[in-house]
């Protein structure tokens, strides 16, 4: 142990791959925000427009974090300089995969479950 995730200043608890996983994505919101990304949403008053109701300062905590975290890309928008767009990087896109395995399982073990509009890619 003792060793610390690129660009976070955290440790790990443990070299366990779940554990690691969960350090980095495991809060409430990071993986919602990351479905959101999946779905298209790209600017930040999409993301707030999300149906889970996430508090501002919280947002903008998470995709910082997730872009110190090599997962989200900021950039202007080129259509309005006064806004920001985030998008995916390829490792962003890999936690699809993740984000797909747990849609999975709430649909199949979770009465009442259904996929957002546009959810299913």
């Amino acid at each position: 142990m003792g060793r610390r995730y690129r660009g976070t200043g955290r440790q790990r608890r443990s070299n366990c791959p779940i554990a690691c996983t969960l350090d980095l994505v495991g809060d409430r919101w990071s993986l919602l925000i990351v479905r959101d990304l999946l779905l298209g949403k790209t600017r930040f008053d999409e993301f707030l427009a999300s149906e889970e109701g996430i508090a501002t300062n919280i947002l903008s905590s998470r995709l910082k974090g997730l872009e110190n975290l090599g997962f989200v890309v900021r950039k202007g928008d080129d259509r309005d300089g006064r806004r920001v767009q985030y998008s995916l990087t390829r490792s962003g896109k890999s936690l699809g995969k993740l984000v797909r395995g747990i849609a999975d399982w709430g649909l199949r073990n979770l009465p009442q479950t259904t996929l957002a509009p546009g959810g299913g890619k």
